[in-house]
């Protein structure tokens, strides 16, 4: 039975599931003619400007979590609940590979794969569309959610060619980093709850009169 407070539960899951799409995006690639890295190139300059781009989303990621109005707020609900407590028992550095192994294997199969594959049957827009739809779909944890991340699907895609000669490394240091700090903001939210219920909770206990008060 899965623990969420089991860190080494939740690192294995997460990475089966992300070196799943890596082999997918391989495989469906090498079927089909379409190498899902064939784009990715090392760039100083744009690792700087992928990092630059992450920085957009996140913001509005932070404005939505912290002022979380209507469905914003069960998406919130989700991650604190649902994530909060396996985040909270991964130490940093299991933070970064995390977010490093999901902006790889992620950007290899939307955008090094199937963004790249309907682009060649459906023009640049087409494949942009399909591929940020499907990614949209892939993150079906409330139908609001699944809208947003189709725009962020949308956003990482036209980074793609946002480069003169398109470059996979920008989208997947964008997602990177962009997980990497929406995790530890996850992460901080959990645990400050979890400190006010302990506060709480030893408020009530103090409240509580014992033999001698009576």
């Amino acid at each position: 039975m899965f623990d969420p407070s089991d860190r080494g539960q939740f690192l294995n899951l997460a990475g089966i599931a992300e070196g799943s799409l890596i082999i997918i995006a391989m495989v469906a690639g090498w079927w089909v003619g379409v190498h899902p890295l064939e784009t990715l190139r090392w760039d100083g300059r744009d690792v700087l400007l992928g990092a630059a781009a992450a920085l957009p989303i996140f913001g509005l990621f932070l404005l939505g979590h912290r002022f979380p109005v209507g469905p914003l707020l069960r998406i919130k609900r989700f991650l604190i609940e649902m994530l909060g407590p396996s985040l909270a028992a991964c130490r940093w550095y299991d933070l970064v590979l995390l977010s490093l192994l999901a902006g790889v294997s992620e950007e290899a199969l939307f955008r090094g794969f199937l963004q790249r594959w309907f682009e060649a049957k459906l023009g640049l827009a087409g494949g942009l569309g399909v591929a940020s739809v499907l990614f949209g779909l892939a993150h079906v944890i409330t139908p609001t959610y699944a809208v947003l991340a189709t725009i962020a699907g949308a956003y990482l895609g036209a980074l793609l060619h946002i480069t003169q000669t398109p470059n996979l490394l920008v989208p997947i240091v964008t997602h990177a980093l962009y997980d990497y700090l929406a995790f530890l903001v996850v992460v901080r939210s959990y645990r400050r709850e979890r400190q006010a219920d302990s506060d709480s909770q030893t408020t009530s206990s103090d409240a509580e009169p014992t033999d001698s008060d009576a």
